[in-house]
């Protein structure tokens, strides 16, 4: 009996993902073993170097205190590559994406309300199940709610919407931030391309893993000075 295609098109998409997050882990385990050691090795100089008020001592103190920040960012990157990696391995079940969306909102609210953004829920009450990997999809809302709250320094409101459209259900993530330029746009998915210093590049990459391993879509629309609106639409449950 032949396999359908659409059933052809998971099955290597699933082997896919697997192959990349089994890569990850690997590498992983690789790096993070040498640079545990570098920051154990770190930490016990400093702690040589203590008590010590020469000014040798307070430049080797610096030194080490630089290069313990830079084991952190190889930490957060090497995390950021998790997550990219392991994005297409969902656990799916039956679920309300509303029942997601709320959750992140009370989590993010005193957060967002110290740097004065403003949420605003917009949740269509008769919203159908959807198929989801919980997790992974309030990863995917955490990465674009940090986005743009970073695109608003200076304060700001996000509307946070869902409804439903042609048998798929659609969230909308909408900022009143700086927005973008069309260069921007074209990049933003690539792997490793960050308008922000010292940002991974690796936010929306993941996201748009995320969604795609969910069937669904994901688009953007912003121009500089005007906000940036992020919509993803998912499959209804059939």
């Amino acid at each position: 009996m032949e396999i359908p295609v659409e059933q052809q098109e998971r099955q290597r998409l699933q082997a896919e993902n697997t192959e990349l997050a089994t890569l990850a882990g690997g590498l992983a385990h690789e790096i993070r073993n040498p640079l545990s050691t570098i920051g154990m090795n770190l930490e016990l100089l400093a702690e040589e170097l203590e008590g010590d008020e020469s000014q040798r001592a307070r430049r080797m103190l610096q030194r080490i205190s630089n290069l313990q920040g830079e084991c952190r960012n190889l930490e957060e990157i090497l995390n950021a590559f998790l997550q990219f990696a392991r994005a297409g391995e969902l656990h799916l079940e039956e679920d309300n994406l509303n029942t997601i969306v709320t959750d992140y909102i009370g989590f993010l609210e005193p957060q967002a309300n110290s740097m004065e953004v403003e949420l605003r829920p917009h949740l269509d009450t008769n919203l159908p199940l959807v198929m989801l990997d919980r997790s992974l999809m309030r990863q995917a809302l955490i990465n674009l709610c940090r986005n743009a709250i970073e695109a608003m320094p200076e304060g700001g409101s996000i509307d946070i919407l869902t409804r439903t459209r042609d048998n798929q259900v659609v969230l909308e993530i909408i900022d009143t931030g700086k927005g973008m330029d069309e260069k921007t746009r074209a990049q933003m998915f690539l792997a490793f391309f960050s308008t922000r210093s010292g940002g991974s590049g690796l936010g929306l990459p993941t996201v748009r893993r995320i969604v795609k391993a969910h069937h669904g879509q994901i688009v953007c629309e912003s121009e500089p000075g005007k906000g940036t609106r992020f919509s993803i639409t998912l499959p209804t449950k059939r």
